[in-house]
């Protein structure tokens, strides 16, 4: 049997002789690897980033929603127009009888709908809330003026603060402290402005109003439900408690006795946590599957370009098979080519998949102005070559198998 070693260079040498043709070849595995990898670090970029995102807010916090948890899409709008937190449901967790383990708590809504100030017009993101809740949560003052307090929410008090980007947009470099502005219709005195934060727990600070939760609700919803309320344990080893209590408090504010029909769900940072780890998991495990099948074609396309090279190459086979090599030899040397070819595809699809992991957060991070982070996945790389390769061994065996039952005396009259 002839040294591996020449089999080797055999191969090499057949595929750099059809440039062109070793090229078109592995062109669908070199998309296939390079999506590989691109998936992977777009997936961990993106979780790297919900999971900072989530952080801004402290493991501590509990956000509470009203309606039934929603399991699918066809559940959302339920959820997203239930009104079963009401002000008689923050008073009762704030006794420390239901919820000793409850720091503080905020209930919030937010008003669709834009700003204005004389002839300029822009559209924020509103919010009723507490400014002292924001305060601790954010670890944040304002830059100028102050918040609102307790005796305002209470007052229904016609105040409001805005993030720098509302600022600038509204009132340029002029001053904006003391000065009125719309929404809806109402006027609301600018009483403070948040200095430049930019994005923080899925909320974008410059880009925030916050008015107080009463009065949003009065004048500018007219509602007397929460969208949700937010509450922060005394520590994040209390959370799993903390929760519990304020099931059963609600449970009991709400008359509800199965639990099976609670009309309000508990959402803590962990457990987003592992939601959105389950959802990037399974999408990035579809795409890998949508991945695998233009894998598969890519053999195929192998397959077929070795079964015509056997073709081409039939008298070179008859040679040398003339001059002593056996079928071992000349299966050896066509499956060697296959995965060569394979490993080359496989080899250049993570160096494009590397660039385009490098490139892409940059891309993201200015059209969406948050912090994507660029992550190249060693073990996709490592797992990609071992698959290029094995694509090139599984479908290499036929061709190299035809090649290696050839005739001598037919390969020689081949024309």
């Amino acid at each position: 049997m002839m040294p591996i070693k020449y089999s080797i260079k055999s191969a090499a040498k057949a595929i750099v002789t059809n440039k062109s043709r070793s090229f078109l070849t592995i062109l669908g595995i070199v998309i296939g690897i390079a999506a590989i990898i691109l998936i992977m670090s777009i997936g961990r970029g993106t979780a790297k980033l919900i999971l900072g995102e989530l952080s801004g807010m402290g493991a501590e916090t509990i956000v509470i929603r009203p309606g039934r948890e929603p399991k699918g899409p066809s559940d959302i709008p339920q959820t997203i127009f239930a009104d079963s937190l009401k002000s008689r449901d923050v008073d009762a967790l704030r006794k420390k009888s239901n919820v000793p383990t409850l720091a503080d708590i905020a209930p919030a809504v937010i008003v669709p709908g834009s700003v204005s100030y004389g002839n300029e017009t822009y559209k924020p993101t509103i919010f009723g809330w507490s400014a002292d809740f924001m305060r601790d949560a954010f670890n944040i003052n304002p830059v100028e003026g102050r918040f609102f307090d307790e005796s305002e929410i209470k007052n229904r008090a016609d105040v409001v603060i805005i993030g720098a980007k509302v600022k600038r947009e509204l009132f340029g470099n002029a001053d904006a402290v003391g000065e009125n502005i719309k929404i809806k219709n109402k006027k609301f005195r600018v009483i403070g402005i948040l200095p430049s934060r930019g994005q923080i727990s899925f909320l974008n600070l410059d880009d925030m109003v916050i008015v107080p939760y009463t009065t949003a609700q009065l004048y500018l919803l007219g509602i007397t439900h929460f969208h949700e309320i937010v509450v922060k344990a005394t520590d994040p080893t209390v959370v799993e408690r903390t929760v519990r209590d304020i099931q059963l408090t609600l449970r009991e504010s709400h008359g509800i006795t199965d639990p099976a029909k609670d009309d309000f769900f508990v959402v803590t940072q962990e457990g987003l946590v592992k939601q959105i780890g389950n959802i990037m998991s399974g999408l990035t495990l579809f795409l890998s599957l949508v991945v695998a099948i233009a894998l598969v074609v890519g053999g195929i396309g192998v397959m077929n370009i070795m079964l015509v090279s056997v073709t081409e190459r039939t008298r070179e086979i008859g040679l040398r098979k003339a001059l002593g090599a056996t079928e071992k030899d000349i299966m050896l040397q066509f499956l060697l080519e296959a995965t060569m070819l394979t490993l080359i595809g496989g080899a250049v699809g993570i160096m494009l998949g590397a660039i385009g992991a490098f490139i892409f957060p940059i891309v993201l991070s200015f059209a969406t102005g948050l912090d994507w982070s660029f992550s190249f996945p060693v073990v996709a790389a490592v797992l990609g070559l071992g698959v290029s390769a094995s694509v090139g061994f599984i479908f290499g065996i036929y061709p190299a198998y035809q090649a290696s039952k050839k005739s001598p005396m037919e390969a020689l009259r081949y024309e």
